[in-house]
């Protein structure tokens, strides 16, 4: 794939860009991702086939027009009165 040559460039072009001093902390965090992102692939392999679930949307925040349970007949509002759901 890359010789010694080939990484030794890349080595040094990357000293360069991000700087000698801060490329220790760079491999640190570069190290600590890689063994986050390890442990979560393992945890979601442990965890076996995961089931789709349900997922609501709210659309609209008024209250409805006649609620269930309304005792009075006229409840439903007429459509000049401007309370109608398009």
């Amino acid at each position: 794939m890359f010789g010694i040559s080939e990484m030794a460039v890349l080595l040094i072009v990357v000293i360069l860009l991000i700087g000698a001093k801060k490329l220790p902390e760079l491999a640190r965090n570069a190290g600590k991702a890689a063994r986050i992102l390890k442990s979560e692939a393992k945890a979601m392999k442990s965890d076996g086939p995961v089931e789709p679930q349900a997922t609501y949307q709210v659309t609209d925040s008024r209250p409805l027009q006649n609620p269930a349970g309304d005792e009075r007949p006229d409840a439903s509002p007429g459509p000049a009165s401007g309370n109608m759901r398009p």
